[in-house]
């Protein structure tokens, strides 16, 4: 697998729809009523905390350049956000081991995700690590916190129900313009052009 194809496992394009395809399924999968909201608003809180931290950055060039900082790597963040609930959902009506072991991949994948944004270019190891921090405090919050939720096995029809999304969507390739859009927006309130990470960077010099 290449670190492009690696890369568009944490693309929002990808996990807009996934998230929201989980708390679908955890109403008619899980016994806490408020499971899914729970969820959404951990998905939702963690998805927008990465845009403030990208739009201040491009609007006003609030980063840091001593540690090449210019906001939280939303494929790390959100990734680490959704794949360890998804595995748990998915997973969460089989033996404990099988369940735990597809928890810590959920955890793992991230990480991998993460390194393919550094090694692709796309962002600094200080912003995917700190991506991974905040998401990955996420998933943990969420699960510590419905721990105790029984959680019904699917069935393959309803498996393929759930990730024939993701799956159409993985196929596809197609990336998300949500960068775009903050830079347009934080560009539009401020009316001056989006700050860059080689602006941020020549403070060094």
């Amino acid at each position: 697998m290449s670190w492009n194809s690696l890369t568009y496992f944490g693309d929002s394009m990808l996990l807009l729809p996934t998230g929201v395809i989980i708390a679908l399924f955890m109403a008619w999968k899980v016994t806490g009523r408020l499971t899914p909201w729970a969820w959404l608003f951990t998905f939702g809180i963690t998805g927008l905390i990465v845009s403030i931290s990208k739009f201040i950055f491009l609007a006003w060039g609030m980063g840091s350049a001593t540690y090449n900082f210019t906001g939280f790597s939303g494929h790390t963040t959100m990734s680490a956000t959704v794949w360890p609930v998804l595995l748990w959902l998915l997973t969460g009506g089989y033996r404990r081991g099988i369940h735990r072991t597809m928890v810590t991949l959920g955890f793992l994948l991230p990480v991998l995700i993460g390194i393919s944004r550094v090694m692709l270019q796309a962002h600094s190891p200080s912003e995917v690590i700190t991506g991974l921090i905040l998401g990955i405090s996420a998933s943990s919050l969420f699960l510590f916190a419905n721990r105790h939720q029984k959680v019904q096995a699917f069935t393959l029809p309803q498996l393929a129900v759930l990730l024939i999304l993701p799956i159409i969507l993985l196929s596809t390739g197609k990336k998300a313009t949500t960068q775009n859009m903050i830079e347009q927006l934080a560009e539009h309130v401020t009316g001056h052009p989006a700050w860059t990470r080689a602006r941020l960077l020549a403070e060094l010099h």
